[in-house]
């Protein structure tokens, strides 16, 4: 056989995959991945069904179809005062995934830093490996995850690249401020940095509380690449359909790397999407969408021995466990998987040192009959 060297020699199953399996191997209620358990809108499906019909079948421009290059310009506009060309500005992409691998592989070089906050989605990191990157994990704690902006400071050095930045935060539900956006202003000013913005829950954001775009700030959107999904809103995420948002150098850039690894993305999609979006409705009303579930689903929990830990947005709960166990993160995650019938992630997976704070995360994008079952079994811990 012929030897391979792995370029991700750490990397394994992730632990999505294994606790999605387990809830199938052993019937338990899925509230690992992140994943409604409710359908589409069927108005969207129509759609999709008319764009196939009308003779939408064949490649899209590689940058995505203008209708919908358009109406992203159009949301963008309406939400956060900025105005992206569609032209030059905005690429369609395989989900917000893709968008965030493209980006990092179009302007990081091997030895490049690259700042990133744990817990994190592990896509970026190796991304970054990928690339010849150096990871620079700042590790965030609970319960508030905030980023301490003077460690930041201490980071950066003459080979700092890029800063990852994701809000609202998965697994944490954490969410960034005015305040936080004021320190990374101060810091990357002067600096050739870029940022890299996952915002694909910039919709899940609770309380009354604003998003806090790459998008609202001159300073920061002439640095940024913005990644967001479809997916998280319109309730559908098989359909790996997002996009990217960065000023026309960056994008430039962006694209050549993007026409090598995808080239296009579902074309009846993207023009049923186009349509869909014309109405603001199906944007504006999902932070009470959302809301809702998360309240009732911490309001079921006040009833166990779990500690809620604060949610502002995204559709995760993050849950201390100190005052019932001390076992792993990832071993009681196993447990109550097979002993009471609900499968979460372990937040120690987001964490490249597998950092141990005794935290669980469960996604409550499901049905009220799916979230009143789970809770029913989660308080009998």
């Amino acid at each position: 056989m012929i030897p391979v060297t792995s370029k991700l020699p750490q990397t394994g199953t992730t632990i999505f995959t294994v606790m999605s399996a387990l809830a199938a191997e052993t019937g338990a209620i899925n509230l690992s991945q992140g994943f409604p358990d409710y359908d589409c809108p069927p108005e969207l499906v129509d759609l999709v069904t008319r764009a196939m019909k009308d003779g939408f079948n064949q490649y899209a421009p590689m940058a995505g179809l203008m209708i919908l290059r358009e109406q992203i310009s159009i949301k963008t506009e309406k939400l956060y005062g900025a105005t992206y060309n569609p032209d030059t500005e905005i690429t369609v992409t395989a989900g917000g995934t893709q968008a965030i691998f493209t980006a990092i592989s179009a302007v990081i070089h091997p030895n490049d830093e690259v700042i990133i906050f744990e817990p994190a989605y592990d896509s970026y990191a190796s991304a970054i490996k990928l690339m010849g990157g150096i990871v620079k994990s700042l590790e965030l704690e609970p319960p508030d995850y905030r980023i301490p902006w003077d460690m930041v400071k201490r980071l950066i050095t003459s080979k700092t690249r890029m800063i990852i930045l994701n809000s609202p935060q998965n697994p944490t539900g954490s969410i960034l401020s005015k305040t936080d956006i004021d320190e990374l202003i101060a810091i990357v000013k002067g600096q050739d940095i870029f940022i890299l913005s996952d915002e694909v829950y910039e919709h899940l954001v609770y309380d009354g509380q604003e998003h806090q775009s790459m998008a609202r700030y001159p300073e920061l959107r002439k640095r940024s690449f913005i990644a967001v999904s479809f997916g998280k809103l319109f309730h559908s995420t098989g359909w790996k359909i997002g996009y990217c948002l960065a000023p026309a150098n960056l994008m430039q850039e962006f694209r050549k790397v993007h026409q090598f690894l995808v080239f296009s993305v579902n074309t009846p999609m993207q023009a049923a999407i186009a349509e869909y979006l014309k109405d603001e409705n199906v944007y504006a009303g999902l932070p009470a969408f959302f809301q809702q579930k998360r309240d009732y689903f911490r309001n079921g929990l006040k009833n166990s021995r779990f500690k809620l830990l604060p949610c502002q947005g995204s559709y995760f709960q993050c849950v201390s466990y100190q005052d019932i166990t001390d076992e792993k993160d990832a071993d009681l995650a196993i447990r109550i998987t097979r002993e009471f019938g609900v499968a979460s992630i372990p937040v120690s997976a987001f964490y490249s040192k597998a950092t141990d704070h005794h935290i669980l995360r469960f996604c409550f994008a499901k049905r009220q009959e799916t979230l009143d079952k789970a809770v029913e079994r989660l308080i009998k811990i």
